[in-house]
């Protein structure tokens, strides 16, 4: 029965992770296909045209992170198929999924503080709150990387 779910399990990770992939892939043709057309018919005002940029570009950053998490499972659950068995395992993954997070929320924080730009500098507060979580996500990764590996050298001694 355990190697039936083992299997099962290994199956659905893998199917998870393809249609990730796959939803990532969509999108980021999505975004292509939304910028040719808007520089097709760039004779609409430019404002619509630097709206339709950095929409594409945050539909590529929003893809990128989903690629980011379906090589995560990939690599950790197909592939590996393991459980974190040691404290440093623990730590590794946590610390890739705090990374994607991380950059991510920053990266849309950029991107929307660029979007803020172009109509109303008051709009600057919702980015500016995405740019300080993501610090604070570093910041906390710092901590726990810190109190992580010194619970690591008192456990091997």
């Amino acid at each position: 029965m355990k190697s039936f779910f083992d299997k099962f399990s290994t199956f659905s990770y893998g199917f998870v992770a393809l249609s990730l992939f796959t939803t990532a892939l969509v999108i980021i043709f999505w975004a292509l296909y939304s910028t040719y057309i808007g520089v097709i018919s760039i004779s609409t005002s430019s404002d619509v045209f630097v709206y339709t940029m950095l929409q594409s570009v945050s539909s590529i950053i929003i893809s990128i992170a989903i690629i980011d998490v379906a090589k995560y499972l990939v690599e950790e659950e197909v592939y590996r198929n393991k459980e974190l068995r040691k404290p440093k395992e623990a730590r590794e993954t946590i610390t890739k999924i705090m990374v994607i997070i991380a950059i991510a929320v920053s990266m849309e924080g950029l991107v929307y503080i660029f979007k803020a730009g172009t109509k109303d500098v008051s709009l600057l507060i919702y980015p500016s709150f995405l740019i300080l979580c993501s610090v604070f996500v570093i910041i906390g990764l710092g901590i726990y990387q810190k109190l992580s590996a010194t619970i690591e050298s008192h456990t091997e001694s």
